[in-house]
């Protein structure tokens, strides 16, 4: 026989007569010595762990953790432990895209929007909503500010979310934004409620804009969208990290790792990576590097370079040395 409780906010079968003890060794593997348990809101005594449980009631379990809230990505008051957010646009082999989600670890997931064919779409969102991400619709394709905020909005119903990656495509060859039909339906869309992250130029100036409209994130390009051409201009990425207080993502042109890297390193509190990952020979090995890469960019820049210098710096003392 089975019952439900719920533990920490999830439902959980389990069966009858579990103690509180052995849910404990299910969910943690060993009971450790600095755990806390709640039973319906009274916190247990360790030597009340042979309580029984019942059915429907809510356990929380709670453990020591390093204090303050870690280094968390923030967006609109919602919180991210990855700073790699992974679009699906380029991937062919729906396992592979499976496969290099799961292995990124990545919280955030970014789709297009396109007119229903023959069902076209329908595996992709099983997929997404079986690994359980965020869904950011993509208003990719989009020329006027008019096309975006239309598909923007048609976004919103189809997926049940103000969220919108913003994309005004000023021409099909370099696929560079429109900036100014980008800032029109940034105000528009933010007027209307929506989470806009707008995929801009490397230009410090409309990066200001779009916080100023209200954007609550900027996403630069490193380089032309599926160029894999890395950091075309990292000397403005610096500058628009200077001249905004909101995050700065870093989208378009990472083609590697250590594009990756280099864009953290400089400042960028996050990466939307598609096509180095979707024509990648081993798409989940790349998903895997760029996880790495993005932790270590970031962990870099916490840590603050040493300053650059043209000549040599010994790091031995000189003092002392034999000389003949």
């Amino acid at each position: 026989m089975k019952m439900q409780v719920t533990v920490n906010g999830k439902e959980k079968e389990v069966k009858n007569g579990l103690t509180v003890k052995g849910l404990l060794r299910v969910e943690l593997d060993e009971l450790g010595n600095h755990v806390a348990v709640a039973v319906d809101g009274d916190v247990l005594p360790r030597d009340q762990w042979e309580r029984q449980l019942e059915g429907g009631q809510e356990v929380e379990i709670v453990q020591p953790i390093q204090g303050g809230t870690g280094d968390n990505l923030e967006i609109a008051g919602e919180t991210f432990g990855s700073r790699l957010f992974v679009g699906t646009g380029g991937h062919t082999n729906l396992k592979k895209l499976k496969q290099s989600i799961e292995v990124s670890e990545t919280e955030m997931v970014t789709v297009g929007l396109r007119r229903v064919n023959s069902g076209a779409g329908g595996d992709l969102m099983s997929l997404l909503e079986r690994l359980e991400v965020r869904v950011l619709p993509n208003t990719a394709g989009c020329y006027t500010a008019e096309e975006a905020v239309i598909t923007a909005k048609m976004g919103r119903e189809a997926l049940d979310t103000n969220w919108v990656k913003l994309e005004v495509i000023g021409d099909d060859e370099t696929m560079f934004p429109d900036t100014t039909e980008l800032v029109e339906a940034a105000r528009e869309l933010v007027g209307l409620g929506f989470v806009v992250l707008p995929y801009t130029s490397d230009d410090p100036i409309t990066a200001k804009k779009l916080v100023e409209v209200g954007c609550p994130a900027v996403m630069p390009l490193g380089s032309p969208i599926g160029s894999g051409r890395g950091l075309s201009n990292p000397d403005n990425l610096r500058i628009i990290r200077e001249a905004i207080d909101v995050p700065m993502i870093v989208d378009a042109g990472i083609g590697s790792a250590s594009d990756a890297a280099e864009a953290m390193e400089l400042g960028a509190d996050a990466i939307l990576v598609s096509s180095a990952i979707a024509r990648a020979e081993q798409p989940p090995l790349m998903a895997a590097a760029l996880r790495d890469a993005v932790r270590a960019g970031r962990q870099s820049y916490l840590a603050g370079r040493i300053p650059e210098k043209l000549y040599a710096k010994p790091t031995t003392v000189m003092e002392g040395r034999i000389r003949r």
